[in-house]
C-alpha cells in the first residue's frame, strides 16, 4: 500500500487505529492529506502536510514560526473566554520526539494538525459576506498576534513583500532580456516605470516609524480562511507558512487584490477586470472590525493605496517571470505570465479610477 501517511502517522503523537487517507484539498505547494482515525469507537481526523522544502529551505524555522503563532492565538482566545477555540485556531501535533515536525528517511519534513470539521474554504468569492467574514478573519488573526512577545519570528521567504526589491529583480531581468521577450512587453514595462514610486512608499513609513512591523499571514486569499457550514462565519486562518515579520497593509492589499475583481487571475479579456466597491466596502468592514482595534492612523490611512500596491506587487512578479521564461510560476499556455500581469496591471488601472471613492469610504469609517 503507497500511502505515505501509512508510513509517517506512527511518528506522531496520535492513538488509535488509521482508518484511511487520501489527498486533500487543492493546494500546490504542499502534499496534503486527511487521514482518519479510530480512536476509542470515535472516528476522528487529522491533516497531515509535507512540507515543500524547496520553496521554504528552513522547514525548523517554519514550523517553529508555527508553533508559537497557533500557541499564542489559543492563548489569547482562551483569555478572551472564546467558545470552541479547537475550530478556531489550528494546533500542531508533536512529533513522538516532542517536536513540531516530523523528518522522514528521505529527508521530507512533514506535519499534523486536528482536522476542523464542520468548516471549509473556498477558491471563489461569492458575495459581500463572505468577503467581510474573510477580512474579519484575518483581521482578527493579526489582532491575536498583535502583542506577541519574544524573538522576531523568522521569515521564511525573505524579501516577499519587499517591492522595491520585486522592481529592481525585474529592471535587472529587462536589461538582460534573456528570452528576446521584451518587444513584446514594452506597454507592460512602461506602465510598471510610471509608478515606480509607489514601491518605496509603505517601506518608507516603516523605516521612519509611522507603520509597525507587525505578525502577520502574507497569503490572504480566500481560500485560507475555513467558513463554517452552518454559520458562514470565518472560524479559521490556515496555511501559515508565510506567517511572518511584515506590514498589516499587505496582508489588507492582498485581499483586495484577490477578493474585489470578478475576473480570474489570468483572464484575457480585460474588460472583466474591475475593482468592485461593494467587495471593497465589505472588506474594509469585516477588517476594520477587528484590526480596527491595533491599526494605527497611517495603516488606516493607506489602506486604498496598500490594494494598489499589492496589485503592483505581483504584476511585477508575473513580469519578471515572463521575461525569464517562466521559471517560478506554473503555466499551462504561452504567454500565461503576461496574461496574469496584464490582469494584476488592469486592476491597478481600475483602483486608480475609484481611489477617491475609495479613500472618501474609508474615511467615512475610520473617523
Amino acid at each position: 500500500m503507497n500511502d505515505p501517511v501509512l508510513h509517517i502517522s506512527h511518528a506522531f503523537q496520535i492513538y488509535g487505529t488509521l482508518l484511511e487517507s487520501r489527498p486533500h484539498g487543492g493546494g500546490h505547494i504542499n502534499d496534503t492529506y486527511a487521514a482518519a482515525f479510530g480512536q476509542a469507537g470515535t472516528r476522528v481526523r487529522y491533516i497531515f502536510q509535507r512540507i515543500n522544502h524547496r520553496i521554504f529551505k528552513n522547514p525548523p524555522a517554519l514550523m517553529e514560526n508555527i508553533q508559537r503563532v497557533t500557541d499564542e492565538t489559543r492563548r489569547r482566545l482562551e483569555l478572551a473566554e472564546i467558545p470552541d477555540i479547537s475550530r478556531r485556531s489550528l494546533r500542531v501535533i508533536p512529533a513522538t520526539d516532542g517536536k513540531a515536525f516530523h523528518q522522514d528517511e528521505e529527508g521530507g519534513y512533514w506535519r499534523c494538525y486536528p482536522f476542523i470539521e464542520g468548516a471549509r474554504t473556498y477558491d471563489i468569492i461569492r458575495d459581500t459576506r463572505q468577503a467581510y467574514e474573510v477580512a474579519r478573519a484575518f483581521g482578527e488573526f493579526q489582532q491575536l498576534l498583535a502583542g506577541m512577545e519574544g524573538i522576531r519570528l523568522h521569515e521564511t521567504i525573505p524579501d516577499f513583500h519587499n517591492t522595491r526589491a520585486r522592481y529592481e529583480r525585474l529592471r535587472q531581468v529587462v536589461e538582460e532580456d534573456p528570452h528576446g521577450r521584451l518587444s513584446s512587453v514594452e506597454a507592460e514595462w512602461k506602465f510598471v516605470c510610471e509608478r515606480q514610486d509607489m514601491v518605496d512608499v509603505l517601506l518608507d513609513l516603516n523605516a521612519r516609524g509611522l507603520i509597525p512591523e507587525r505578525v502577520t499571514h502574507n497569503d490572504t486569499k480566500l481560500n485560507n480562511v475555513m467558513i463554517d457550514d452552518t454559520t458562514e462565519t470565518g472560524v479559521c486562518v490556515i496555511d501559515l507558512d508565510t506567517v511572518m515579520p511584515g506590514l498589516a497593509l499587505y496582508d489588507f492589499g492582498d485581499m483586495v487584490r484577490t477578493a474585489t475583481s470578478p475576473a480570474a487571475e489570468d483572464e484575457t479579456d480585460l474588460t472583466k477586470v474591475r475593482m468592485q466597491m461593494p467587495m471593497f466596502e465589505a472588506l474594509v468592514r469585516g477588517y476594520l472590525t477587528t484590526a480596527g482595534e491595533f491599526l494605527n492612523e497611517t495603516e488606516k490611512s493607506h489602506l486604498v493605496f496598500s490594494g494598489k500596491l499589492i496589485a503592483l506587487e505581483i504584476g511585477i512578479r508575473f513580469l519578471t517571470d515572463h521575461l525569464e521564461g517562466d521559471v517560478y510560476f506554473k503555466i499551462k499556455r504561452p504567454a500565461h505570465n503576461l496574461d496574469r500581469c496584464r490582469t494584476q496591471l488592469a486592476l491597478v488601472r481600475s483602483i486608480e479610477d475609484q481611489e477617491k471613492e475609495m479613500t472618501d469610504l474609508v474615511e467615512s469609517m475610520t473617523k
